[in-house]
């Protein structure tokens, strides 16, 4: 590819998911499941091989591409367009959607191969795949919030897959209702920005940036900017997850695992991070705003990670670390190190969607039982799970020369080097985490692959599990007697398509920290696609100075501070689940009342269910009642036919049918216009008259 970006190529990259999309989802039937499955990857192979292409023709040919393809309307001076711009950032994220999302299409064939809507799921990670593709490659804030409100229907259809669930239409709606809160925001900082800039342009609107920073928001000495800022920000928060409207997330663990890779880990929930390093120009122009972004990570990034060690559901515990890990990559953005947030996106896309998928091949393994607490001992029986679990669990836990450690170290030091308001708490709050991290990861890997195999007796069982406890099982599930227990399910490890995107996941989990670490941060790679004030927001500059290579950077992490909190975690879960296991009963009973507050996830569900929809239902009751029965029904509708029938009584009295009535009516009607110039007259003297 030349440096000059071909836009029918660019077309090509959402086009080939959409078709494969339209396909499975119209002519399932014709088609059939293997149809469906390749007709969605083979779009899917085509958006990746000729994003890789343009990532290449970006990063090495500096090409770029900024146009508009199609448009939709005109309206005075504002154009409203489908269009793309195509730089450091963009190919990135197109490589890193497009490249997960096949893994995860690969994967879904061995996932979902007994269940009935097979085609109907393939064409949903299809479109939903378009749709990031579109949020991601736009130009403009039409096709942006096109892009993001198409992501969040799809992954609404996506998490109440299995509809027949309550618990998973439970979750679609909480999702949709609590993104709803996000996006209200997001419209209004774009409607704000289309206001006073008179543009969806983004490169227009970036230009107009230091004149939009002088303008105050009407009624107010608050500045626009900051407004526009934090209300698109709100946005954010709905999509990645950042509290308070992070409750989602958990419970759209009820959706098929594989949709909990594309979407929890590289895709939807990284769209507000994305969208925030796109707006730099305009984020860079308030302090506030970026207070408010960074204070809100750090709650995320520590608080997300505590409730993480209760879990017992092994996809809810890898759910509360994308919580914890997208609070990071948002405390990033607020410190003014937006190439370091988009790094930790990419890096953290690879071994969050490893985990995940890893964490569905154990759920296949284990028969469908997800909590942790029956396992034990799989190390053995899943060898592939195993190891590509523990690479993406160092990768995650910021283990030197993993991929992680570059990106999450770099938040750090870059929190660590920011002037802002509220950073010496989020510094705090990301050195905790690190600890926090490492702990529940390691318990959940430990409980998993290690220690006793108690998927032999199951002490939690679930709804469907029957054992019998009368029949002693030696190690290969066979009774006394030497015969094999039927009820006793050994694990096993998954078929070739659920372990090789295991293993392709695994790579970049290992080595994309230390290949992309010096052009992402320090090199030029994302020079005209994020903004930053060195003078006001000198983190990064800092930061280059002090780094000397990916090399030197992992020998220096040996001797820091995160490195020997991540050791500290991953001691402890060791000594806690598997030397002395008696150690987290004995802090259960004596701090019951933590545990219930982390159990009860800080009350923010109770509050949402109790308060706000209590609220809700009586605002809701109150304008049925009063607004629509009362006034619209009550007085404006019924109202004005009482009103005509009661005139229509006292008409009706004079309408009796005869002849002498009329004329009698018409005689006094002559009458009374004969003497009407007699009547002033005589009112006048009865007037004075009286008046005397």
């Amino acid at each position: 590819m030349s440096a000059q970006l071909s836009q029918n190529m660019l077309l090509a990259v959402p086009l080939a998911p959409l078709v494969g999309a339209v396909v499975a989802g119209l002519f399932g039937k014709q088609v059939g499941r293997r149809g469906a499955h390749t007709v969605t990857i083979l779009g899917v192979l085509i958006a990746f091989i000729i994003s890789a292409m343009t990532l290449k023709a970006v990063a090495v040919d500096g090409a770029r591409f900024n146009a508009t393809v199609y448009e939709w309307m005109t309206l005075g001076s504002l154009k409203m367009e489908i269009g793309f711009l195509v730089d450091g950032l963009t190919a990135m994220m197109m490589c890193v959607v497009t490249f997960v999302s096949l893994m995860v299409h690969i994967y879904t064939i061995g996932y979902m191969e007994e269940d009935p809507g097979y085609q109907r799921f393939f064409s949903y990670i299809s479109l939903f795949t378009f749709s990031m593709l579109m949020l991601v490659m736009s130009n403009n804030m039409l096709q942006l919030f096109f892009g993001w409100e198409a992501v969040g229907l799809v992954s609404y259809l996506l998490i109440g897959f299995w509809f027949t669930r309550p618990t998973a239409v439970f979750a679609n709606m909480k999702a949709f209702l609590v993104n709803r809160v996000g996006d209200f925001g997001f419209i209004l900082g774009i409607g704000l920005l289309l206001a006073f800039g008179n543009t969806l342009n983004y490169t227009e609107i970036f230009a107009k940036a230091p004149e939009l920073a002088k303008a105050v928001f009407p009624g107010t000495e608050w500045m626009l900017l900051t407004v526009a800022c934090i209300c698109l920000f709100i946005g954010a928060m709905g999509k990645s997850a950042q509290v308070p409207l992070h409750v989602w997330l958990p419970d759209s663990m009820e959706g098929p695992t594989p949709i909990s890779a594309l979407i929890h880990a590289a895709t939807m929930v990284t769209a507000g991070i994305f969208m925030v390093a796109r707006m730099s120009p305009l984020f860079e122009l308030s302090d506030v705003a970026l207070s408010f972004v960074l204070v809100i990570g750090a709650i995320t990034a520590l608080f997300m990670g505590f409730l993480g060690i209760i879990q017992n559901d092994i996809k809810r515990v890898v759910a509360y670390s994308t919580l914890s890990q997208l609070g990071y990559m948002t405390v990033a953005l607020g410190a003014s190190a937006y190439s370091v947030a988009v790094f930790h996106l990419m890096t953290h896309a690879f071994f969050k969607a490893l985990l995940f998928l890893a964490a569905g091949s154990v759920i296949i393994g284990m028969h469908h039982d997800q909590d942790i607490r029956n396992m034990g001992g799989l190390r053995k029986y899943m060898p592939i799970t195993w190891i590509t679990s523990l690479l993406g669990s160092l990768a995650l836990i910021g283990t030197p020369l993993f991929s992680g450690f570059y990106s999450k170290d770099s938040i750090i030091e870059a929190v660590h080097a920011s002037h802002l308001p509220g950073a010496g708490f989020a510094y705090i709050a990301v050195l905790i985490g690190v600890f926090v991290t490492a702990f529940y990861s390691f318990r959940m890997y430990f409980l998993v692959f290690h220690g006793k195999e108690n998927f032999r007796h199951k002490p939690f069982p679930g709804e469907h599990d029957h054992h019998d406890d009368e029949h002693a099982h030696d190690a290969h599930g066979h009774d006394a007697h030497g015969h094999a227990e039927p009820h006793v399910h050994v694990p096993h490890e998954s078929p070739w398509v659920v372990t090789a995107p295991l293993l392709l996941l695994a790579i970049p989990s290992v080595v994309i920290g230390f290949m992309t670490i010096q052009g992402m941060l320090y090199g030029g790679f994302f020079e005209d696609a994020i903004f930053i004030n060195p003078e006001k927001h000198p983190a990064m500059e800092e930061m280059k100075n002090e780094f000397h290579g990916a090399v030197a950077m992992a020998l220096h992490g040996l001797m820091s501070l995160p490195f020997w909190l991540a050791l500290a975690g991953v001691v402890t879960a060791y000594v806690f689940y598997m030397v002395k296991p008696a150690i987290p009963a004995w802090f259960k009973s004596k701090f019951g009342f933590v545990y219930a507050i982390l159990e009860n996830k800080y009350f923010f569900d109770w509050f949402n269910e109790n308060v706000l929809s209590a609220g809700a239902r009586l605002l809701g009751r109150g304008l049925w009642k009063g607004g629509d029965q009362a006034v619209i029904d009550g007085v404006l509708i019924d109202g004005s036919a009482r009103a005509v029938g009661a005139f229509a009584s006292v008409v009706r009295v004079v309408q009796t049918g005869y002849l002498y009535w009329y004329a009698l009516v018409m005689i006094l009607g002559v009458i009374l216009l004969m003497t009407w110039q007699l009547w002033g007259p005589l009112m006048s003297a009865a007037s004075s008259l009286f008046g005397k």
